[in-house]
């Protein structure tokens, strides 16, 4: 591989790498991360062209650029999990000499910044209203100038891997031009627009707000029948004994009321269809009108419209031409339409209401009611549909787009169920409000001139003159309005490099590789970049979508600081580290899956943190006194190695296999899994244990032991770097004390990924060490259910097949020390273990028969020995049973490779002779 010029490699003999051997005692984290981040940052490896850079700029670049979190928030634990995540997909590039690039961001969230300045300014005395828009905005730039290195300083301790010298901030001037340049080239092209519609508002924010910002709660609430006198059309009066009733949830809405409409099939108002009717207290008298929206089973199959506050009536109101009356202002008081209730709140308007319509004799009744009432994501005010005047994107082609890429393939979304949804919502999609009525954010580049006209330009300082009378710029005003912030974050994968400006960046770096980000703002984001990045720059910004699921306690529930559930992410690192947070948070998951923490979780991660390191402290004192400090890591001596040595050399490159295929699904929870299993159970409890062994062994040559050491150093290099992505800090700590080659670099972070030397694939060596080991487990357990002290030396007889004889002979030393089996004697006869077992323990692993023979034996140790074996037996039958199932299954028969059928067939006939072994002992 092609590699540009290294920067971590130290000069011959000024490396800075502590020497061989020096691992503190105990691990603590709070010691070593920050001291390892910052040796990254001076070593410049974070950049994909950086002094420190090992990439290979022949190879496809790997691009994630970070969904910037909140410029006023603070890590919480979805921004660290999906941190992880991201930074794991870095690293993983990065040392598979990717040019690899995580680029960073920090997001202006427009309401969320306002919100909590506000609240801020309260406390003061001040507000927006009294600060005026440009003190205001001053405020703000120096709030988020103190905020901004808090969430940096944050990133840094989880471990993001970010290039910081790329930093962005959604509100930057290069952001800014790429959303003047943005909405004035959908402007030119008829996809912006400016209407009065009716939209969400949130009298809370005082801004509209998105459909989908909108969350629908159940609510309990009332369900008012009310009468609508009709008017006498002779006389022009209303008549006070004829009325229509209508029912309704929002009584104070009657006063913008322009119609009564009934379904055309509904017999019992077909003969008033074209009278009319009064609306009280505001005196309107309004059609009565057939639609068929109208449902007949809903109250009395008459509802009042008001076009100006509903969706559907809104919708109604066009079809047939009716008035549109505002009645509520932005605080969601009644405006000057009201008549006697003008200026009350809405719910203080309605109590009223309904009073004067009980005093008046025209409430017919009131009954308890359940509806979904939509609710302002941020604010959680009720939120109230209103005609505004207002910017819109034309969203039908560019959904049509996004689509296209996804059932292409252009574009994956992980996990694929999620397809369903994102075809759903861009097939019903409807235009997109981006009109918000708040002051932090990209103000639309809109002036209107005295006579309404609007012109759009890309020209920070406005245009010269309105583009449809002529009149100049002194005589325009601009838009007061800002754009949603989803707007500006839709241009984000490439307005980050530069776009609309032809950057080297952009040329580089787009399209990017993933985009990584929570499953529940799919729409409100991921379809937004996918439209706009598809339209403006003509490619998809990403090959895949992998979408995070939450991350909920322990019991499924979701977190809060009000359930006393949530987990700080500090205050854990401060305690457990990084690397033991960040393995909590990956392993076991999937995309799309929500994850369940809770301490145990977080205690486990922390022990294998700890086991991690206490087992490089082993490896790096076991060093044979033959093997100078200092030393140039050699491979394995293959003529000097024992079984053993083999079997982990073959279960290492077994491991980065499986994590390879893993990395390459996005099932980061899998691969995380594999490792810790290879690494605790294998490369702990038994490589290790094997190894001691043999290098206590006097009787070998000191090449043995020698390779065999270097054995345990080669298979703890491979585990580092395959863990690395996942523990960054504890990995590249330990990495720095191990003996290295002269190709090594410097850092663990830019080292190579490793791969399966094919010398190394021994299948016969790893299957019959696992048999031993395997042995060794019975006995353990044989031992261990039969009550006898752990630390007794018991004799034990075996019968293995010649196969295993050689093996056997070579681990006998340690399968006698790791089974406190003393005498340990190989059988010729599996007959003569048999007539032993009458008076001992037996255990029957595959081909091997053995038999534990205590000093005592009494019918209650019998009776546990008989109920193992009955267990074991139950237990291989069932095996048996499912692998007779998959043979019998004509799908897997005919589909599997052919290898795996057999695989499948011997596994089944070992099974098979296990469960007559164990039938035939217990008789």
């Amino acid at each position: 591989m092609a590699q540009a010029e290294d920067a971590t490699k130290a000069p011959a003999g000024e490396t800075d790498r502590p020497p061989d051997g020096e691992l503190a005692k105990a691990y603590r984290p709070s010691e070593v991360e920050m001291a390892v981040f910052q040796r990254w940052v001076d070593a410049d490896v974070f950049a994909p062209d950086g002094k420190g850079s090992r990439a290979d700029w022949s190879r496809e670049p790997f691009v994630i650029i970070q969904p910037p979190p909140n410029v006023t928030g603070s890590l919480h634990l979805g921004h660290a999990q999906r941190s992880t995540v991201e930074d794991l997909m870095t690293r993983h590039a990065r040392m598979n000499g990717r040019p690899a690039l995580f680029l960073p961001g920090l997001d202006h969230a427009s309401i969320a910044a306002q919100y909590v300045l506000d609240k801020i300014l309260a406390k003061e005395g001040e507000s927006r209203q009294t600060l005026g828009r440009e003190k205001y905005l001053e405020r703000m730039w120096q709030f988020v100038r103190e905020t901004r290195e808090v969430i940096i300083a944050q990133q840094r301790r989880v471990g993001a891997s970010l290039d910081m010298s790329r930093l962005r901030f959604t509100m930057d001037e290069v952001s800014a031009k790429a959303v003047r340049e943005a909405f004035l080239r959908l402007y030119r092209e008829s996809l912006a627009y400016r209407t009065e519609a009716l939209i969400h508002w949130c009298p809370g924010c005082r801004t509209s707000v998105s459909d989908l910002e909108v969350i629908p709660k159940e609510t309990q609430g009332s369900l008012w029948t009310m009468r609508y006198h009709l008017i006498d059309e002779a006389s022009g009066s209303v008549d006070p004994d004829h009325w229509i009733s209508v029912a309704t949830t929002r009584p104070e809405t009657l006063l913008g009321d322009t119609a009564v409409a009934v379904n055309p099939d509904d017999p019992r108002y077909t003969s008033l269809v074209g009278r009319r009717a009064m609306i009280p207290f505001v005196n309107r008298p309004v059609p009565l009108i057939s639609d068929p929206v109208v449902d007949r089973a809903f109250g009395t199959g008459a509802v009042k419209i008001t076009p100006a506050h509903d969706g559907d009536d809104y919708e109604t109101g066009k079809r047939h031409g009716l008035p549109m009356i505002t009645v509520l202002d932005d605080a969601a008081r009644i405006n000057e339409n009201g008549a006697e209730f003008a200026g009350l709140d809405r719910y203080e308007a309605r109590r009223r209401i309904v009073e004067a319509l009980q005093e008046r004799g025209d409430l017919d009744s009131v009954k308890p009611h359940t509806s979904l009432i939509g609710h302002c994501q941020r604010s959680d005010d009720v939120v109230e549909p209103r005609l505004k005047t207002q910017w819109f994107i034309r969203v039908a082609p560019l959904a049509a787009a996004a689509l296209e890429a996804t059932r292409s393939g252009r574009t994956q979304i992980l996990p694929e169920r999620f397809v369903k949804v994102w075809e759903h919502w861009l097939t019903e999609i409807r235009d997109w409000n981006v009109s918000r009525q708040l002051w932090w954010g990209h103000r639309i580049p809109a002036w209107y001139c005295p006579d309404g006209h609007a012109t759009v330009s890309a020209n920070p300082a406005g245009p010269d003159a309105c583009e449809v009378c002529g009149r100049p710029a002194a005589e325009l005003k601009q838009d007061d309005d800002i754009f949603d912030t989803w707007f500006s974050s839709g241009l984000w994968p490439f307005s980050t490099l530069g776009w609309p400006d032809d950057t080297e960046d952009l040329r580089r770096f787009y399209p990017g590789s993933v985009m990584e980000t929570a499953y529940d703002i799919i729409f409100f984001w991921v379809a937004r970049m996918m439209m706009l990045g598809i339209h403006l720059t003509g490619d998809a910004p990403f090959h895949t979508v992998y979408l995070s699921g939450l991350i909920r306690d322990p019991f499924g529930q979701k977190m809060s600081k009000t359930k006393g559930n949530s987990v700080d992410p500090l205050a854990t690192i401060d305690e457990i580290g990084a690397d033991a947070l960040r393995f909590a948070l990956v392993n076991g998951t999937g995309p799309g899956s929500d994850a369940r923490l809770g301490q145990e979780k977080l205690d486990n991660a922390r022990n294998f943190t700890n086991k991690l390191w206490n087992v490089a402290r082993f490896v790096l004192g076991a060093r044979p006194a033959t093997i100078p400090a200092g030393s140039t890591r050699q491979k394995p001596n293959r003529d000097r190695i024992g079984p053993a040595d083999r079997w982990i050399l073959a279960r290492a490159a077994a491991t980065v296999k499986a994590v390879d295929h893993e990395m390459g699904l996005y099932t980061f929870g899998d691969a995380s899994q594999i490792l810790y299993e290879a690494i605790w159970n294998e490369y702990c409890d038994w490589a290790v244990e094997l190894s001691k062994i043999r290098l206590a062994d006097e009787t070998l040559s000191a090449a043995e032991r020698e390779a065999t050491w270097w054995t345990l150093v080669d298979v703890l290099d491979t585990y580092l770097r395959l863990l690395h992505p996942f523990m960054p800090f504890v990995t590249e700590t330990i990495w720095q004390r191990l003996p290295h080659t002269a190709a090594d670099p410097e850092l663990l972070i830019v080292a190579d990924w490793p791969s399966a030397a094919p010398e190394d694939e021994d299948a016969e060596t790893e299957s019959k060490v696992s048999s031993l080991i395997d042995l060794v487990r019975a006995i353990r357990n044989a031992r261990s259910e039969a009550r006898i002290e752990p630390s007794a030396w018991l004799p034990v007889d075996a019968y293995l097949p010649s196969s295993l004889s050689g093996v056997f002979a070579s681990l006998s030393p340690a399968i006698s020390r790791l089974a406190r089996a003393r005498p340990l004697v190989e059988q010729t006869e599996p007959q003569l273990v048999r007539e032993l077992a009458e008076n001992g323990l037996s255990v029957i692993v595959g081909e091997i028969e053995a038999v534990v023979r205590p000093a005592a034996r009494d019918d209650e140790q019998d009776a546990r020995d008989r109920a193992r074996l009955e267990r074991e037996l139950a237990e291989a039958r069932a095996m048996l049973a499912a692998a007779e199932a998959r043979l019998a299954n004509e799908s897997f028969m005919s589909k599997a490779p052919p290898a795996v059928v057999e695989g499948a067939r011997a596994r089944a006939a070992e099974l098979e002779e296990l469960v007559g072994r164990l039938s035939a002992r217990l008789g």
